[in-house]
Protein backbone atom coordinates (compact mmCIF):
# COMPACT_ATOMS: atom_id res chain seq x y z
CA UNK A 1 0.00 0.00 0.00
CA UNK A 2 1.67 3.29 -1.02
CA UNK A 3 1.15 6.43 1.49
CA UNK A 4 0.29 9.40 0.17
CA UNK A 5 2.60 12.08 1.30
CA UNK A 6 0.32 14.77 0.98
CA UNK A 7 -2.18 13.64 3.48
CA UNK A 8 -2.21 15.94 6.58
CA UNK A 9 -2.57 13.34 9.98
CA UNK A 10 -4.03 16.67 11.98
CA UNK A 11 -7.35 16.17 10.04
CA UNK A 12 -7.60 12.99 12.25
CA UNK A 13 -8.01 14.82 15.59
CA UNK A 14 -10.76 17.11 13.19
CA UNK A 15 -12.53 14.05 11.81
CA UNK A 16 -12.60 12.18 15.85
CA UNK A 17 -14.27 15.59 16.94
CA UNK A 18 -16.64 15.54 13.50
CA UNK A 19 -18.00 12.52 13.99
CA UNK A 20 -18.05 12.37 18.12
CA UNK A 21 -20.31 15.58 17.72
CA UNK A 22 -22.07 14.79 14.40
CA UNK A 23 -21.89 18.52 14.28
CA UNK A 24 -20.03 21.09 12.05
CA UNK A 25 -20.72 23.81 15.14
CA UNK A 26 -19.98 21.80 17.96
CA UNK A 27 -16.62 20.24 16.50
CA UNK A 28 -15.44 23.69 15.85
CA UNK A 29 -16.24 24.65 19.50
CA UNK A 30 -14.27 21.63 20.89
CA UNK A 31 -11.01 22.40 18.28
CA UNK A 32 -11.30 26.38 19.16
CA UNK A 33 -11.60 27.25 15.76
CA UNK A 34 -14.37 29.01 14.21
CA UNK A 35 -17.55 27.41 11.83
CA UNK A 36 -16.25 28.57 8.37
CA UNK A 37 -12.31 26.76 9.19
CA UNK A 38 -14.21 23.91 10.82
CA UNK A 39 -16.48 23.82 7.37
CA UNK A 40 -13.36 24.11 5.23
CA UNK A 41 -11.85 21.30 7.40
CA UNK A 42 -14.79 18.96 6.62
CA UNK A 43 -14.03 19.50 3.10
CA UNK A 44 -10.54 18.39 3.14
CA UNK A 45 -11.85 14.92 4.97
CA UNK A 46 -14.08 14.70 2.86
CA UNK A 47 -11.47 15.38 -0.36
CA UNK A 48 -9.47 12.84 1.53
CA UNK A 49 -11.37 9.76 2.77
CA UNK A 50 -13.82 10.29 -0.83
CA UNK A 51 -16.60 10.15 0.96
CA UNK A 52 -19.35 13.16 2.71
CA UNK A 53 -18.84 11.94 5.66
CA UNK A 54 -21.49 13.60 7.12
CA UNK A 55 -24.84 14.17 5.30
CA UNK A 56 -27.46 16.66 6.65
CA UNK A 57 -30.46 15.23 7.54
CA UNK A 58 -33.35 17.72 8.36
CA UNK A 59 -31.84 19.85 11.31
CA UNK A 60 -29.18 17.81 12.04
CA UNK A 61 -26.09 16.01 10.33
CA UNK A 62 -26.19 11.86 10.25
CA UNK A 63 -22.78 9.89 9.83
CA UNK A 64 -22.54 8.18 6.24
CA UNK A 65 -21.90 4.57 6.34
CA UNK A 66 -18.40 5.01 5.59
CA UNK A 67 -17.95 7.36 8.30
CA UNK A 68 -19.89 5.07 11.29
CA UNK A 69 -16.96 1.97 9.62
CA UNK A 70 -14.05 3.97 10.66
CA UNK A 71 -15.35 5.59 13.36
CA UNK A 72 -13.57 3.53 16.24
CA UNK A 73 -10.97 3.53 14.41
CA UNK A 74 -10.52 7.22 14.58
CA UNK A 75 -11.06 7.30 17.88
CA UNK A 76 -8.43 4.22 18.36
CA UNK A 77 -5.94 6.36 16.64
CA UNK A 78 -6.42 9.82 18.56
CA UNK A 79 -6.19 8.10 21.19
CA UNK A 80 -3.22 6.56 20.28
CA UNK A 81 -1.36 9.76 19.33
CA UNK A 82 -2.38 11.13 22.46
CA UNK A 83 -0.62 8.65 24.39
CA UNK A 84 2.43 9.16 21.99
CA UNK A 85 2.95 12.50 23.50
CA UNK A 86 1.77 12.14 26.75
CA UNK A 87 4.24 12.05 29.75
CA UNK A 88 5.83 8.73 30.44
CA UNK A 89 3.86 7.79 33.68
CA UNK A 90 6.32 7.05 36.93
CA UNK A 91 7.85 4.11 36.69
CA UNK A 92 7.42 1.44 39.13
CA UNK A 93 10.42 -0.02 40.90
CA UNK A 94 9.08 -3.53 41.95
CA UNK A 95 7.49 -3.98 38.13
CA UNK A 96 10.74 -2.78 36.29
CA UNK A 97 12.81 -6.14 34.28
CA UNK A 98 15.43 -4.55 32.99
CA UNK A 99 19.67 -4.53 33.11
CA UNK A 100 21.60 -1.99 34.16
CA UNK A 101 25.07 -1.04 32.91
CA UNK A 102 27.31 1.14 35.33
CA UNK A 103 31.11 1.82 34.48
CA UNK A 104 33.07 2.60 37.80
CA UNK A 105 36.28 1.88 39.17
CA UNK A 106 36.27 -1.26 41.75
CA UNK A 107 36.94 1.33 44.52
CA UNK A 108 33.35 2.70 43.78
CA UNK A 109 32.30 -0.80 42.88
CA UNK A 110 33.21 -2.00 46.27
CA UNK A 111 32.08 0.56 48.33
CA UNK A 112 28.86 1.28 46.60
CA UNK A 113 28.37 -1.62 44.60
CA UNK A 114 27.10 -3.57 47.91
CA UNK A 115 24.65 -0.88 48.81
CA UNK A 116 23.00 -0.96 45.14
CA UNK A 117 22.41 -3.98 45.37
CA UNK A 118 20.52 -4.34 48.56
CA UNK A 119 17.97 -1.53 47.21
CA UNK A 120 17.39 -2.98 44.65
CA UNK A 121 16.73 -6.39 45.64
CA UNK A 122 14.55 -4.73 48.39
CA UNK A 123 12.64 -2.26 45.61
CA UNK A 124 13.06 -3.64 42.76
CA UNK A 125 13.47 -7.57 42.65
CA UNK A 126 13.73 -8.41 38.27
CA UNK A 127 16.72 -5.23 37.77
CA UNK A 128 20.36 -6.42 37.72
CA UNK A 129 22.62 -4.54 37.33
CA UNK A 130 26.19 -5.42 35.36
CA UNK A 131 29.29 -3.21 36.39
CA UNK A 132 32.12 -2.99 34.06
CA UNK A 133 35.12 -1.86 34.87
CA UNK A 134 37.47 1.13 33.50
CA UNK A 135 39.59 1.20 30.31
CA UNK A 136 43.39 1.81 30.27
CA UNK A 137 41.84 3.82 27.24
CA UNK A 138 39.05 6.14 26.59
CA UNK A 139 35.93 4.51 25.02
CA UNK A 140 32.71 6.70 24.44
CA UNK A 141 30.70 3.90 26.41
CA UNK A 142 27.95 6.14 27.06
CA UNK A 143 27.39 7.43 23.49
CA UNK A 144 27.31 4.18 21.94
CA UNK A 145 25.32 2.36 24.57
CA UNK A 146 27.71 0.32 26.13
CA UNK A 147 26.92 1.84 29.25
CA UNK A 148 23.99 2.98 30.87
CA UNK A 149 25.94 4.84 33.63
CA UNK A 150 29.71 6.19 34.58
CA UNK A 151 30.45 6.81 38.27
CA UNK A 152 33.64 8.30 39.64
CA UNK A 153 35.83 11.84 39.07
CA UNK A 154 34.16 12.00 35.07
CA UNK A 155 36.88 13.28 32.61
CA UNK A 156 35.17 11.67 29.61
CA UNK A 157 35.55 13.99 26.18
CA UNK A 158 32.41 12.74 24.92
CA UNK A 159 30.75 16.56 24.71
CA UNK A 160 27.31 15.60 24.69
CA UNK A 161 27.61 13.84 28.28
CA UNK A 162 25.56 15.09 31.07
CA UNK A 163 27.68 14.86 34.57
CA UNK A 164 25.66 15.64 37.83
CA UNK A 165 28.41 16.67 40.42
CA UNK A 166 27.39 14.31 43.79
CA UNK A 167 30.15 15.24 46.45
CA UNK A 168 33.92 15.99 46.75
CA UNK A 169 36.62 13.39 48.09
CA UNK A 170 40.35 13.78 49.03
CA UNK A 171 43.13 11.57 48.64
CA UNK A 172 44.84 10.28 51.59
CA UNK A 173 47.58 8.12 51.76
CA UNK A 174 47.66 4.64 52.88
CA UNK A 175 50.62 2.16 54.50
CA UNK A 176 50.31 -0.82 56.59
CA UNK A 177 49.93 -1.03 60.11
CA UNK A 178 53.50 -0.18 61.61
CA UNK A 179 54.97 1.42 59.08
CA UNK A 180 58.11 3.62 59.41
CA UNK A 181 55.98 6.78 58.08
CA UNK A 182 53.55 5.88 61.39
CA UNK A 183 56.32 6.37 63.85
CA UNK A 184 56.71 10.12 63.82
CA UNK A 185 54.76 13.26 62.56
CA UNK A 186 54.34 12.87 58.62
CA UNK A 187 56.63 15.84 56.85
CA UNK A 188 56.48 16.44 53.17
CA UNK A 189 60.20 15.33 52.88
CA UNK A 190 59.45 12.08 54.68
CA UNK A 191 56.48 11.36 52.83
CA UNK A 192 58.43 12.17 49.10
CA UNK A 193 61.24 10.00 50.21
CA UNK A 194 58.91 6.80 50.77
CA UNK A 195 58.74 4.11 48.23
CA UNK A 196 55.19 5.03 46.67
CA UNK A 197 52.71 2.93 44.45
CA UNK A 198 50.36 4.49 41.82
CA UNK A 199 47.22 3.51 41.33
CA UNK A 200 45.96 4.42 37.60
CA UNK A 201 43.78 2.67 34.85
CA UNK A 202 45.92 3.97 32.68
CA UNK A 203 49.40 3.18 34.25
CA UNK A 204 50.69 6.87 34.66
CA UNK A 205 53.83 7.13 36.68
CA UNK A 206 52.97 10.21 37.79
CA UNK A 207 49.64 12.82 38.41
CA UNK A 208 48.65 15.82 40.94
CA UNK A 209 50.89 14.58 44.04
CA UNK A 210 54.38 14.84 41.77
CA UNK A 211 53.25 17.99 40.58
CA UNK A 212 52.48 19.51 44.16
CA UNK A 213 55.89 18.01 45.22
CA UNK A 214 57.47 19.76 41.93
CA UNK A 215 56.30 22.95 43.17
CA UNK A 216 58.54 22.60 46.34
CA UNK A 217 61.50 21.23 44.73
CA UNK A 218 60.69 17.84 45.36
CA UNK A 219 60.76 14.34 43.67
CA UNK A 220 58.88 11.30 45.41
CA UNK A 221 60.31 7.49 44.13
CA UNK A 222 57.60 5.56 42.51
CA UNK A 223 57.92 1.77 42.43
CA UNK A 224 54.74 0.73 40.42
CA UNK A 225 51.50 1.40 39.27
CA UNK A 226 48.49 -0.82 39.23
CA UNK A 227 45.42 -0.31 37.70
CA UNK A 228 43.29 -1.22 40.44
CA UNK A 229 42.38 -0.17 44.02
CA UNK A 230 42.25 -3.96 45.11
CA UNK A 231 45.93 -4.57 44.04
CA UNK A 232 47.41 -1.64 45.51
CA UNK A 233 45.65 -2.46 48.87
CA UNK A 234 46.96 -5.69 48.94
CA UNK A 235 50.37 -4.35 47.78
CA UNK A 236 50.75 -2.27 50.42
CA UNK A 237 49.73 -4.69 53.07
CA UNK A 238 52.58 -6.91 52.27
CA UNK A 239 55.31 -3.81 51.40
CA UNK A 240 56.74 -0.47 52.51
CA UNK A 241 54.97 1.09 49.95
CA UNK A 242 53.23 3.97 50.28
CA UNK A 243 49.44 3.57 48.70
CA UNK A 244 46.71 6.28 47.78
CA UNK A 245 43.27 5.93 49.20
CA UNK A 246 40.26 8.53 49.05
CA UNK A 247 38.97 9.76 52.80
CA UNK A 248 35.34 9.27 52.18
CA UNK A 249 35.29 6.14 49.92
CA UNK A 250 37.69 4.44 50.31
CA UNK A 251 39.37 4.39 53.80
CA UNK A 252 36.81 2.09 55.43
CA UNK A 253 38.17 -0.69 52.86
CA UNK A 254 41.97 -0.06 53.68
CA UNK A 255 41.22 -0.14 57.22
CA UNK A 256 38.90 -3.22 56.59
CA UNK A 257 42.24 -4.94 55.68
CA UNK A 258 44.40 -3.69 58.68
CA UNK A 259 45.90 -0.47 56.77
CA UNK A 260 46.80 2.84 58.45
CA UNK A 261 45.55 6.16 56.56
CA UNK A 262 48.05 9.24 56.66
CA UNK A 263 46.77 12.28 55.95
CA UNK A 264 49.08 13.85 52.56
CA UNK A 265 50.69 16.85 53.47
CA UNK A 266 50.25 18.60 50.65
CA UNK A 267 47.54 21.14 49.15
CA UNK A 268 45.80 18.72 46.84
CA UNK A 269 43.19 19.55 44.54
CA UNK A 270 39.63 17.99 45.41
CA UNK A 271 38.33 14.73 43.84
CA UNK A 272 35.13 15.25 42.24
CA UNK A 273 32.99 12.45 42.52
CA UNK A 274 30.25 12.37 39.71
CA UNK A 275 27.44 10.32 37.72
CA UNK A 276 27.34 10.53 33.98
CA UNK A 277 24.97 9.62 30.95
CA UNK A 278 24.25 10.14 27.49
CA UNK A 279 21.17 12.86 26.81
CA UNK A 280 18.63 10.12 25.47
CA UNK A 281 18.47 9.02 28.56
CA UNK A 282 17.45 11.98 30.53
CA UNK A 283 13.68 11.21 30.30
CA UNK A 284 13.67 7.68 30.31
CA UNK A 285 11.59 6.91 33.79
CA UNK A 286 13.62 3.82 34.51
CA UNK A 287 16.92 5.58 33.72
CA UNK A 288 15.67 8.09 36.37
CA UNK A 289 14.53 6.07 38.96
CA UNK A 290 18.41 4.88 38.69
CA UNK A 291 20.11 8.28 38.75
CA UNK A 292 18.19 8.99 41.94
CA UNK A 293 19.08 5.59 43.85
CA UNK A 294 22.63 5.65 42.97
CA UNK A 295 22.34 9.51 44.43
CA UNK A 296 21.37 8.58 47.51
CA UNK A 297 23.06 5.29 47.79
CA UNK A 298 26.69 6.97 46.48
CA UNK A 299 26.01 10.16 48.89
CA UNK A 300 25.35 7.98 52.34
CA UNK A 301 28.48 5.63 51.58
CA UNK A 302 30.69 8.62 51.45
CA UNK A 303 28.49 9.94 54.41
CA UNK A 304 27.53 13.52 52.68
CA UNK A 305 23.83 13.94 53.19
CA UNK A 306 21.59 13.30 49.73
CA UNK A 307 21.41 16.53 47.69
CA UNK A 308 20.45 17.37 43.90
CA UNK A 309 22.95 19.27 42.75
CA UNK A 310 22.59 20.76 39.15
CA UNK A 311 23.81 18.81 36.09
CA UNK A 312 26.08 19.49 33.33
CA UNK A 313 24.81 19.75 30.49
CA UNK A 314 26.74 20.40 26.61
Amino acid sequence: MTRDPHIDLNLLTALDALLEEESVSAAADRMGLSGPAMSRTLGRIRRALGDPVLVRAGQQMVPTPRALEIRAEVRRLVEAAHGVFAPPAPVDPAQLDRVFTINANDLLITTVGPGLVARIAREAPQVVLRFIGESHVDLPLLRDGAADLELGVIDSREPEVVTEPLFADRGVAVVRDGHPLTEARLTVRRFADAPHLNFSRRGRLTGPIDAALADLGLRRRVIATVPTFAAALLMVRDSDAVGLSTERLGAAAARGLGLRTLEIPLGLPPMPMAMAWHPRQDADPGHRWLRDLVREVMTAAAGAPPQRIAAERP
